[in-house]
């Protein structure tokens, strides 16, 4: 298998799940520090978005044991679906369940939805927090190469890829990939842009495959991961292991 080295993109091929956990968390922190240590004597905030799904979850584990001073760090999260942060489902419940724990429970975690605001508020509460640029960008790829909640020949999918604001409200119905939470809320390119450090963690040899067919080509609307590296703006890390 050839080694994806195209475009903006850069890959750490990691040769077990150790490797890849520890190497991967060693990128998220390492930019975390890079940011908090810019400020010198007047301390800066540093701004954390991660992904959901099953990949990331050994990464946030071993991220949790970072020492950094996390009381600095607001935590966001890439796109939710349209549940409740206490929901087992929910991204919110896999970053509270496996990084809010260790140095990295001092951390201040910004949940997407909350009890009794519809979506559009919820949307607008996000895009007001965004005000704070992302720093540091975690993403994760499905197997049909859809990121955050944008998913391939999704209805609107293209108003999403040209908003200007960091989040929209989705509607993923059709759409196999989203499985049963067809309403979500998702970061866009506009999101994307303005971070330092970009990553997305890859697990396996049929995502790396994907990965790589999503190189060969520009259309977001066909493939949305590639608006990882063709967002203009920071290269994208790319951590893999089989």
């Amino acid at each position: 298998m050839s080694r994806p080295s195209d475009r903006n993109v850069r890959f750490h091929a990691c040769r077990n799940d150790d490797e890849w956990t520890w190497t991967a968390a060693v990128g998220i922190a390492g930019a975390l520090r890079r940011r908090l240590a810019e400020g010198g004597d007047r301390p800066l905030r540093a701004r954390l978005l991660l992904s959901g799904g099953t990949t990331p979850a050994p990464v946030f584990r071993a991220l949790s044991q970072a020492p950094l001073d996390w009381e600095r760090v607001d935590i966001g999260l890439v796109d939710e679906r349209w549940l409740l942060p206490s929901d087992s489902e929910s991204n919110a419940h896999l970053v509270q369940t496996h990084l809010l724990r260790n140095y990295a429970a001092a951390a201040r975690f910004e949940t997407l939805t909350r009890a009794g605001r519809p979506i559009e508020a919820a949307v607008a509460d996000a895009n007001l927090r965004a005000h704070q640029p992302a720093d540091v960008v975690v993403l994760g790829m499905g197997g049909d190469g859809h990121t955050a909640s944008l998913f391939p020949r999704m209805h609107g999918l293209q108003q999403a890829l040209a908003s200007p604001t960091p989040y929209v409200a989705v509607d993923a119905t059709g759409c196999p990939g989203a499985g049963p939470w067809q309403r979500r809320i998702s970061l866009t390119p506009a999101g994307l842009a303005p971070a330092a450090t970009r990553i997305l963690l890859l697990h396996g040899v049929d995502k790396r495959q994907v990965f790589e067919r999503a190189l060969a080509g520009t259309d977001p609307r066909e493939m949305p991961v590639r608006i990882a590296f063709t967002t203009p703006g920071a290269p994208l890390d790319v951590y893999w292991c089989a």
